[in-house]
């Protein structure tokens, strides 16, 4: 049996196991629709299984994904969300970096370092252009930050034009004297990768290679060599980068700045004070890079639970989760990432949500949307705000989901960003309903706000946020946190893998919060504000 004819069978199964009549409760005198776990749990297990492969971007498994998400949408009895269509189009392109093809090599002080791509540093265009040569000075620009409101310049007005720009990841750290400064101890924009590409292509440089560190991104080298040693995407037609964009481990960089005669620890402490001004090295970047590059369709699937009042229809609460993972890389005996937390689990719950409110429609428009390409940056998402199927300005808020609480029940649950908005006041009147209560905020130290599909959408001036699970575990807490912490070996690698003695509670829990504080949001007489002063909230009042 053919592999588009095992899917069909199993998204039959699928219906015929779990009928479209949900459970649906009673609460002061109103129909609440209640999240099961059995079709999540089959959804998740399915979804995460070698069937899809991983649901790689480009790949086979991919597409089989996004015709399941469809297939169950009709299923569910949604409409669709593009006209008469449950795809959007998200049109990428792929970039592939040869560097068993390319002579691309560092000099430091005349003498070429001894480094391997993939062990000691990745790279790829970032302008989707297959050969580049370079001969191209190396400067050290500190953390890359332009940022007027703070009055920080790394750049000190030099022209790099043309240069290779090296940079640390965050951001400047807070001080004694200035606690505040980039948002204290939490990370700001200006302190994601993503940031500082952007900044060095606006300034002409030639390229950027990032300095990686634990600490600093958050998270180790391996998570960078998974990401950068296989095919990376971007939008076509959107902005384009430098014209090779990459990370390098702290020990390469040691060698790196030790040939060009300089300490890489005293730069990085100047760089911590507002009158740095970027260092270049007696060093190089040299040779011809090679890439190998494709155009590829992907599609974001959107389906739609209409309101029942006959003007807030026109309105929409999005939940949103990206239905896509790392796919199938490399030879070895199992080269599936299938991505079962990340983010299978946010899939199979918007598809159960799904399944609850279509039962009991809200006053207001809901659209479930799984975005494609978010581990390539954001990319479906990013394609949607570019491009909405409902209009931005009655879009009451995006909700999103990124990676489920696997471990079990919590007292806790976490709407990190939602004090930017008035979901936050929401939020906590749905946690006391439910008995919950919204966890103490934390520094965001990893910048989480700037790194799910939530923030496409507060970028266009929505109010979004992603709902994470809760900390305070009922059960076992100690073992629990314990489980919970280990994840982190497993994020981005072969064993994410559904686990079926999993206790779904937890991620029940979180779904039904996601559902119950959208369908408050998409009842309410009014579509929630940003808060007074928030930069996020200028875009909406333009």
């Amino acid at each position: 049996m053919k592999k588009t004819n095992v899917l069909s069978v199993l998204a039959f199964s699928l219906a015929v196991a779990f009928p479209i009549h949900a459970a649906v409760k009673t609460q002061h005198g109103k129909s609440v629709p209640v999240v099961e776990e059995a079709p999540l749990r089959a959804h998740l297990a399915l979804l995460s299984s070698d069937v899809f492969e991983g649901r790689g971007t480009g790949q086979r498994g991919g597409d089989l994904t996004v015709q399941y998400l469809e297939s169950q949408s009709q299923v569910l009895g949604l409409k669709p969300g593009n006209g008469n269509s449950y795809r959007q189009l998200v049109k990428i392109a792929g970039v592939r970096a040869l560097p068993q093809q390319s002579s691309l090599q560092l000099i430091a002080g005349g003498a070429p370092l001894s480094i391997e791509f993939g062990k000691d540093w990745v790279w790829a265009p970032g302008d989707v252009q297959s050969t580049h040569q370079f001969d191209t000075d190396i400067v050290f620009v500190g953390y890359g930050i332009s940022a007027p409101e703070e009055k920080w310049d790394d750049y000190k007005g030099q022209d790099v034009r043309g240069k290779l720009l090296v940079m640390m990841v965050n951001d400047p750290q807070p001080t004694a004297e200035d606690a505040l400064r980039f948002g204290g101890k939490a990370l700001t924009y200006y302190g994601r990768w993503t940031y500082k590409y952007e900044e060095a292509k606006r300034r002409g440089a030639a390229g950027v290679l990032l300095i990686h560190t634990d600490a600093s991104a958050s998270y180790g080298w391996a998570v960078v060599k998974n990401g950068g040693t296989v095919e990376k995407f971007q939008l076509q037609g959107a902005a384009l980068g430098t014209g090779l964009q990459g990370w390098m481990t702290e020990d390469t960089a040691r060698k790196l700045f030790a040939g060009a005669g300089q300490d890489l620890d005293q730069l990085r402490a100047a760089a911590e004070r507002k009158d740095f001004k970027p260092v270049t090295l007696a060093a190089k970047l040299s040779g011809e890079a090679k890439a190998e590059i494709r155009t590829v369709d992907q599609y974001n699937v959107a389906a739609v639970v209409p309101g029942t009042d006959p003007k807030l229809k026109e309105e929409v609460v999005i939940y949103s989760a990206h239905w896509d993972h790392l796919g199938k890389q490399g030879t070895d005996s199992d080269n599936i990432y299938n991505g079962a937390v990340d983010n299978g689990s946010g899939t199979a719950a918007l598809l159960a949500m799904a399944k609850a409110a279509v039962q009991a429609p809200a006053k207001r428009s809901q659209m479930f949307l799984w975005v494609a390409a978010e581990e390539q940056g954001l990319l479906g998402s990013a394609l949607y705000a570019a491009q909405p199927l409902w209009s931005a300005n009655k879009t009451a808020a995006n909700l999103n989901l990124d990676s489920l609480n696997f471990i079990g029940l919590t007292r806790d649950i976490s709407t990190p960003g939602s004090e930017r908005t008035e979901l936050g006041e929401i939020a906590a009147k749905v946690a006391k309903q439910m008995g919950l209560v919204i966890a103490q905020p934390v520094p965001d130290l990893n910048g989480g706000y700037f790194r799910s599909d939530h923030f496409s959408f507060a970028k266009a001036g929505i109010p979004a946020f992603s709902i994470g699970g809760g900390k305070d575990y009922i059960k076992d807490p100690e073992g629990a946190k314990e489980k919970a912490k280990a994840y982190g070996k497993r994020y981005h690698q072969v064993s994410d893998e559904f686990d079926p003695t999993w206790d779904f509670s937890g991620m029940v829990q979180q779904a039904q919060f996601t559902l119950n504080l959208g369908r408050a949001v998409a009842d309410a007489p009014k579509m929630p504000a940003w808060k007074a002063g928030d930069p996020l909230g200028k875009v909406r009042a333009q």
